[in-house]
């Protein structure tokens, strides 16, 4: 069985962070590891969430674990800090396997974060080392000092700038932001622009949406799927679990990892046919 790492944040509500990305890895058939960066927490009464980030040795630690074995496939979430982007990419730059970079990069506001610390070392360090990396619009904007991106030209324009930081692959989800009537993903290998259409999805349960579109990537390389293949399965992977998302509690609402190989109904054929 293929073996796949996460290195992210442990979301305790369960829909994002390396909770989604082992709950994809298991659907995908493949075995997932994994060295928590950081816990986010949500406050029960009002819904605000936040994150503690752990200590980087004990971080190096947890690294050294996983890697103890031969391992398939890499995948990074949030990593808190510019010391553990640091101490992440340096393990990172010793490994020869594909790694998926998942540019997490939290709070609301575009503009400032463009030249915060933890962003410049996402793109000195972290980025030349991945295979692909899938930034949302908002991080794409982000990663590429272009700001807001608010058409597909703009989305072409940041998938080059961030290739040039040294990513073979640059995926920038679309979703809908654009405000068009299609969500519009974009794949761009350095020499090919190529966008993804599919439906927009009116749900607010979409919570975990891009950790499980990077992990099913990952997962997918694990199975040796070519680039174009693992963004495809990926894309229609996510897109069943947000329409099957679902209310976890009185804040928020969860995309659902078993929809597209509806894992909900094995157990109960199972029991029928007993």
């Amino acid at each position: 069985m293929e073996k796949v790492v996460t290195i992210a944040g442990s979301d305790t509500t369960g829909g994002a962070g390396l909770e989604a990305d082992l709950k994809t890895f298991q659907e995908f058939g493949v075995f997932g590891l994994a060295a928590i960066t950081s816990i986010v927490t949500m406050n029960p009464k009002t819904g605000q969430h936040a994150m503690s980030p752990l200590d980087p040795e004990l971080i190096q630690r947890q690294i050294d674990s996983v890697f103890a074995g031969p391992i398939d496939t890499i995948k990074t979430g949030l990593l808190p800090s510019k010391e553990v982007i640091e101490l992440v990419s340096r393990v990172l730059s010793q490994r020869t396997e594909k790694i998926v970079v998942d540019p997490v990069i939290g709070g609301k506001s575009t503009v400032d974060f463009i030249q915060a610390e933890p962003v410049q070392a996402m793109r000195k360090h972290l980025l030349p080392l991945a295979f692909i990396t899938t930034p949302n619009l908002r991080e794409a904007g982000i990663l590429s000092e272009l700001g807001e991106l608010s058409s597909q030209e703009d989305m072409k324009k940041a998938a080059n700038i961030i290739h040039s930081f040294g990513a073979k692959h640059v995926v920038i989800k679309g979703g809908a932001r654009l405000g068009l009537d299609q969500a519009y993903d974009l794949h761009y290998d350095g020499r090919n622009f190529t966008f993804y259409p599919h439906p927009l999805i009116d749900t607010p349960y979409n919570h975990g949406a891009g950790c499980t579109f990077a992990a099913a990537i990952t997962a997918a390389l694990a199975k040796n799927y070519s680039p174009k293949q693992a963004i495809e399965l990926a894309i229609r992977f996510v897109e069943a679990a947000i329409r099957a998302g679902t209310l976890i509690n009185s804040f928020t609402g969860h995309v659902w990892h078993g929809a597209f190989n509806q894992a909900e109904k094995r157990l109960e054929l199972k029991t029928d046919e007993q």
